[in-house]
């Protein structure tokens, strides 16, 4: 995508540099819309970023499934032995680059607890998080500095709170939908999940 189709979805920008590790587990926030996917997509492709993203596995299969996995698709079998995790830590393993794309919330509507699979993708992968966000105030998106995830479930997601801040809300589509910044495993005091 050009800067002429992000011109044309109401003149959208990406603000600051091409991150700078190979492979990470890119979260997108705030997740309110149907848009956000699109935009997120066609910021990161106009400085030439190539991003994927989790599909259901009959998504990856013909007739449509090359165009799925051409547009960054990766399909998944929820049904496999050791889950989507597993599966992910796989594809990192296999690539050389590897930006994937998860919005934590895993729904566009508003939830209490973000869902843990990102945490456990990047630390199992031992890549970083990059933090995503689309400010639709500002018609702006970008990734911030990549977090080294720890283990310590509290520490690591006060380091993404912290980037984040505490007005994520209002960088929304729609800000009533967006919860708090937080994970069951932070209550339990572990990555367990």
């Amino acid at each position: 995508m050009s800067w002429s189709t992000l011109r044309a979805m109401g003149g959208w920008r990406y603000e600051g540099e091409l991150p700078a590790p190979r492979k990470a587990v890119c979260l997108a926030v705030p997740h309110s819309s149907n848009l956000d996917g699109l935009l997120l997509v066609a910021l990161a492709q106009s400085i030439g970023m190539s991003i994927s993203w989790m599909v259901k596995d009959s998504m990856g299969k013909p007739p449509h499934g090359w165009v799925v996995k051409g547009v960054g698709g990766v399909p998944i079998e929820r049904s496999r032995p050791h889950g989507v995790v597993g599966q992910m830590i796989e594809e990192f393993a296999r690539r050389d680059d590897f930006y994937l794309v998860i919005p934590p919330e895993g729904t566009r509507s508003r939830v209490e607890y973000w869902k843990s699979g990102f945490y456990h993708i990047a630390l199992g992968a031992e890549v970083p998080v990059l933090p995503g966000y689309l400010d639709f105030r500002r018609k702006v998106g970008g990734f911030g500095p990549p977090i080294t995830l720890t283990g310590d479930v509290r520490a690591d997601m006060d380091a993404i709170r912290e980037f984040y801040g505490p007005d994520v809300a209002a960088m929304a589509q729609h800000p009533e939908r967006i919860g708090p910044m937080r994970m069951r495993e932070e209550e339990r005091g572990d990555a367990e999940g």
